[in-house]
């Protein structure tokens, strides 16, 4: 692979400019995007136009057929992940792909699988692996300061910020048949991706979950979107070994504010966002925080090899171009998959669920891509 490693943008809506293409010109010192590809003529032409990028395609086979592009970044909707993933490797792509990794379980694995079968680096953005609070509670774990680890809460929230109803995004985002999910799969894959890294992505058993959808929302709007989504999600999930998890995921709710995820072990605990650790020595209760600035400081000039850590789409390049191994994202994203399914399935059936019932009930929830296969 050339020093830049060459990308092509697969789809240019809302994340693409928010957050992908910004993120690439920040690391153009790692990377050259050199092609594009949207079925919306308008939105390629403006994504096109905003990063500067020559070739623009309006099939995605097209694109994957130029030799110059060696990964792709795939910026669709959650439903279209594994399709396009897996062409794009069965083709010759390394693929950095959005959360959620698919919209279902077993379209997950499927991507995984093609990335072993075709020998291709597949990366699926899990922003939160990447935080101080991360880095700090994984070296704090790793050293056993915590000690026999029991539980974990996984917790985001929104006051109000359903997309579309609520005016932010588009109405995709609301819809089952594009989406998978609501909250969960929008926002709870990133914290609920972040605890398991920490722990050594353990293995589920058990799942309790609860949807709701109780808040007015724009009758028009929801007319329009055929919201059909939960705006939140509370959970219980087992894991082997006797660890738990509690979970509450949240678009929109009548409070102020929920406290962040947290680690609870047998020496001492963490809170993730923002960081703080919680033990006690000498029968004295310490809470500790961290001067993130030092940190930061510290990792770019005593600690260089952290630079390759500081964000997902720059760990990526990194382990493209053999500056470190690539974190097993695939693999926690998938574990992260498993949960959310359990906790739907959980819904829809009205009592607790098991691994083993998820993985015999799993089925694909790929949508037709129009213009993929040659």
């Amino acid at each position: 692979m050339s020093e830049k490693v060459k990308v092509g943008i697969i789809g240019c809506g809302v994340i693409a400019n928010l957050t992908h293409g910004p993120e690439y010109e920040r690391l153009k010192d790692q990377v050259e995007m050199v092609a594009a590809c949207d079925i919306d003529p308008e939105a390629l032409g403006s994504f096109c136009d905003r990063f500067h990028i020559e070739k623009r395609y309006s099939t995605i086979a097209e694109m994957l057929g130029d030799p110059e592009i060696e990964a792709v970044d795939v910026c669709l909707h959650n439903n279209m992940h594994a399709p396009v993933s897996i062409e794009a490797m069965r083709r010759g792509k390394d693929v950095y792909c959005e959360k959620p990794m698919a919209g279902s379980y077993v379209d997950a694995l499927a991507m995984l699988e093609a990335s072993k079968k075709y020998g291709r680096k597949l990366h699926i953005q899990l922003a939160q692996l990447y935080s101080a609070g991360t880095y700090t509670a994984k070296q704090l774990i790793d050293h056993g300061q915590l000690g026999h680890i029991y539980h974990m809460r996984s917790t985001g929230f929104r006051r109000r910020g359903r997309p579309f109803v609520d005016g932010y995004g588009k109405k995709e985002f609301v819809n089952s048949e594009t989406s998978g999910g609501g909250a969960l799969l929008d926002m709870g894959v990133y914290h609920i991706s972040q605890l398991l890294y920490l722990t050594g992505n353990p293995k589920p058993l058990r799942f309790v979950g609860r949807t709701f959808q109780e808040l007015d929302m724009d009758p028009e709007r929801r007319r329009i979107s055929g919201y059909n989504v939960e705006e939140l999600i509370t959970g219980m999930i087992d894991f082997e070994g006797g660890l738990s998890m509690d979970l509450i995921e949240s678009w929109a709710m009548h409070l102020d504010n929920l406290e962040c995820s947290s680690i609870l072990g047998s020496k001492g605990g963490v809170r993730l966002d923002p960081f703080s650790y919680h033990y006690t020595e000498h029968d004295i209760v310490f809470n500790a925080t961290i001067d993130e600035h030092d940190l930061n400081f510290r990792s770019e000039t005593v600690h260089p090899e952290r630079m390759l850590y500081r964000s997902s789409q720059g760990h990526w390049l990194g382990a493209l171009r053999d500056k470190c191994p690539l974190l097993p994202t695939a693999e926690i994203a998938l574990g992260t998959q498993m949960i959310q399914e359990g906790l739907y399935m959980s819904q829809d059936m009205g009592r607790q669920v098991t691994v083993e019932e998820v993985l015999a009930a799993s089925v694909s929830k790929n949508t037709e891509v129009v213009g993929l296969y040659e």
